[in-house]
């Protein structure tokens, strides 16, 4: 039989040619395998691995190794301190949005508000704005697939009160609502820069990453809606990327005349999100 510690070492091997954290990646794929934390994994390298476990583990590596994001494998993320389930329905969560919910946080503050969250896809946003605040949040995707994470999520972090998710085509579904804060990690690459396998993000909805020609298209899209579903003193975070995001700020400067526009950045420094602060 093969010891953790040799299991360990091989799955880093077999992934180090696709991984950007082939000892990460094989740790966190072992510990699902085992059912074990990773401070016993390398605590006990010694102890032997069953020879099921053993196959199960190489065959998450070798998912791994042919692109399958981590995140997919083992059915869940984190994100703002908290467990999501995702899969190949939904895009994985990055720490970057995590900045959204921060922002969030601070403009909310203990106030009863109402929040809307556009292409919420596992719901990583909504629920983690509903679970730190006591704002009510309107979630929409037009994925039904989606949206069935979402609600999922939802229950598990018992937040199912305060999240209500609308199957439809971004604002579509509240336009007769108004909001005190709305925010959005709409697709923002452009299509012909998608990437191809095995680049992990390949493997995740293209729905939920293709922007169209210039990666912009949902979000002019969405800013036209915008205006009509915003309360006095409102709040505007729209998430973009670098390549993207002086593009977008132009066009909600254009949107949203009288604004208090800002670029705001991830936590490398990048410009990530736009800032649209109504001060009426």
């Amino acid at each position: 039989m093969t010891s953790v510690a040799a299991a360990l070492a091989e799955g880093t091997a077999l992934l180090r040619a696709t991984s950007s954290a082939p000892r990460a990646d094989a740790l966190a794929l072992l510990e699902a395998t085992l059912s074990r934390r990773r401070e016993w994994i390398l605590a006990f390298g010694d102890r032997s691995v069953p020879a099921r476990s053993e196959a199960a583990f190489r065959a998450l590596c070798k998912r791994r190794r042919e692109g399958t994001p981590t995140a997919y494998l083992l059915g869940r993320a984190w994100f703002c301190g908290r467990e999501f389930v995702v899969d190949e329905r939904v895009l994985i969560p990055r720490p970057e949005t995590e900045h959204l919910v921060d922002e969030a946080v601070v403009f909310l503050g203990d106030r009863q508000a109402d929040v809307l969250d556009v292409g919420t896809g596992s719901g990583a946003l909504a629920c983690s704005i509903a679970a730190a605040t006591r704002a009510t949040v309107a979630a929409t995707d037009i994925s039904s697939a989606a949206l069935a994470v979402a609600r999922e999520n939802a229950r598990r972090l018992n937040v199912s009160p305060r999240c209500t998710f609308h199957e439809g085509d971004l604002a579509e579904p509240v336009t007769d609502r108004r909001f005190d804060l709305v925010l959005a990690n709409l697709p923002y690459i452009p299509s012909g820069d998608l990437p191809s396998a095995p680049d992990p993000v390949s493997f995740e909805p293209r729905l939920a990453l293709d922007g169209g020609c210039d990666g912009l298209s949902l979000y002019r899209r969405l800013l036209a809606m915008l205006p009509a579903l915003l309360k006095p003193k409102a709040l505007v975070l729209l998430e973009a990327a670098p390549p993207t995001i002086a593009r977008l700020k132009v066009a909600v400067k254009s949107a949203l005349p009288g604004f208090a526009i800002s670029l705001c950045q991830d936590y490398a420094r990048f410009d990530r999100y736009v800032r649209a602060e109504r001060r009426d």
